[in-house]
């Protein structure tokens, strides 16, 4: 069985509890739940971690080549200007999702440029928890 990876960044621990006008009320763990399932229902496992550590973040990444077939990462703030992780991603030569919650396009000038962006196969934003749901279908496309 094919397995995904859902990596989550800094301050994801804190959904449902930070900023919900933006990044709603469900709890990260209740996302999660969903997501996995999802992901039984199309016949794929799903491994989850979340970091507030970028190191940590990398490792998990550079661990995927091992043991997965796609990654979705919402990498938080990091998405923005961690060239590490960035590196990391093109590194494993996993097909990528990058997923955020809010549409990073209507917020701040600092959030709409992407780092990692270029090396994933794509990118999904503004659909709250959707987001994620959306990039399980995109990466069963990918892997199959």
């Amino acid at each position: 069985m094919k397995k995904v990876l859902l990596i989550h960044g800094p301050n994801l621990n804190l959904t449902g509890q930070r900023e919900p006008g933006i990044y709603g009320s469900d709890t990260l763990a209740a996302i999660n739940a969903e997501v996995v399932t999802k992901c039984e229902r199309l016949g794929m496992a799903c491994a989850v971690f979340q970091s507030n550590s970028e190191g940590a973040l990398i490792d998990r990444i550079h661990a995927a080549r091992e043991d997965c077939s796609a990654i979705i990462i919402n990498a938080g703030a990091y998405t923005h200007y961690s060239y590490a992780l960035r590196d990391a991603i093109a590194a494993v030569r996993l097909p990528c999702v990058e997923v955020h919650m809010s549409n990073v396009h209507a917020r701040e000038e600092f959030r709409h440029k992407s780092v990692i962006g270029p090396v994933c196969a794509g990118v999904i934003a503004g659909f709250g928890k959707h987001s994620y749901l959306l990039a399980v279908d995109a990466v069963k496309s990918i892997i199959g």
